[in-house]
């Protein structure tokens, strides 16, 4: 599997994982134009269809929502031991009684947009993931020093707040309405070129965290053309009455073409829950799975390492169990195969994670399993998940 570039708040870090690029960072200039359509006499009101006359809605949108769109510097010290011997051999001896300590800044930069008067900013997660200091910097020139209320690294999702008043906001859409071929308008920093617009439409919805090769993630994306660079992370794609439908993340490596945001109906319950809780709580099974096909049921079946034994080759099989995980908890074991959960039929892997995703902490779930060509019911009570340790 290719590796993907996280670009920016790895903190001025490349790297490269799943093949797919966060949209943040400013290392590089690259100068990026809206996609203009044809000028006609006829303008419809709305949609897709609509064509540009002499004045144009996407430079409207710019002025209405531009100022409500901030850039965010982050900067945080990682220090590290060195010193001259380190040669195992001669740490066998001395130890670290030459190592000094070493500590050096790491900066990255990306995009975000002011929800709330008071100060309330949204951006991705991985704009201001381990940061130090926040700077916020609006279109005006004005910077504030931001807080990063909380932040979750499995949706990308951030709030930072700053101590300000009266300021510009945007207004947030409705992204279960979205549908291919609507407008999409995006603004942002990407590297490092402040308030850049871009124009496109709305390539594809409900695109998998797996589908973008980023199958870690908990949310599903809105996909678009209009251009996403590096920089942009944390931005607002917009429709064509100025209003959020997402929040700009990550594009794919080698592609042209290819962005994908947060959907903003995602995104508000997910803040709201950063706002109160400062984290996000995510109900999970703990358990490694796979898609069941006839030609892996056969390879499964011939393997000697195993002693699994499959009647089936439709479903999802559990590979591995987390310890003490909810799974293990309700008694499911290596080589189970999941056929339904909640009384829906399960064909793929990526219908276990969408399902689980939508439920709530200390839900219950239930499972049909076969094991072995028995059917076997068995409720599983998820649990939230751990939070990793930074």
């Amino acid at each position: 599997m290719s590796k993907l570039r996280s670009s920016s708040l790895k903190f001025a870090k490349s790297l490269l994982l799943y093949g797919v690029i966060a949209a943040s960072s400013a290392t590089a200039a690259v100068f990026t134009t809206a996609k203009l359509m044809p000028t006609t006499a006829q303008s419809p009101a709305s949609g897709s269809g609509r064509l540009l006359t002499g004045s144009s809605f996407i430079a409207s949108v710019a002025d209405q929502v531009g100022p409500a769109v901030v850039r965010i510097d982050s900067a945080r010290t990682v220090t590290r031991r060195s010193g001259p011997l380190n040669d195992p051999f001669f740490r066998e001896f001395f130890g670290d009684m030459w190592e000094q300590p070493s500590s050096r800044v790491e900066r990255g930069q990306g995009s975000g947009f002011v929800v709330e008067a008071d100060g309330v900013i949204w951006t991705n997660a991985h704009v201001v993931e381990g940061a130090d200091t926040v700077t916020v910097t609006l279109k005006d020139g004005r910077e504030f020093s931001g807080e990063v209320v909380g932040e979750d690294p499995l949706t990308d999702v951030a709030v930072i707040k700053v101590q300000a008043e009266d300021l510009p906001t945007v207004t947030l859409g409705n992204s279960d309405q979205l549908r291919p071929g609507e407008w999409a308008i995006a603004i942002g920093n990407p590297l490092g070129l402040d308030n850049t617009v871009t124009a496109g439409i709305v390539s594809a919805t409900g695109r998998t965290s797996a589908q973008i090769r980023v199958p870690d993630k908990r949310v599903q994306f809105i996909q678009t053309d209009a251009a996403i660079n590096p920089g942009n992370s944390g931005g607002p794609l917009l429709s064509e009455r100025g209003e959020v439908i997402g929040i700009n993340t990550a594009i794919i490596g080698g592609a042209q073409g290819l962005g994908f945001a947060i959907p903003i109906n995602s995104a508000k319950r997910l803040a709201q829950e950063l706002i109160e809780k400062g984290r996000v709580d995510h109900a999970y099974l703990g358990i490694q799975m796979r898609t069941l096909t006839s030609d892996l049921r056969q390879q499964l079946n011939r393997d000697p390492r195993t002693d699994v034994r499959l009647s089936t080759d439709e479903g999802v099989i559990i590979l591995g169990l987390m310890r003490n995980a909810p799974a293990v908890e309700a008694g499911l074991e290596v080589g189970d195969v999941i056929v339904s959960m909640n009384g829906r039929s399960i064909t793929d892997a990526e219908q276990v994670q969408q399902i689980v995703q939508g439920i709530g902490v200390g839900e219950v779930i239930a499972l049909e399993i076969d094991r072995g060509g028995r059917q076997v019911s068995i409720d599983v009570e998820t649990k939230a998940l751990p939070q990793q340790r930074r």
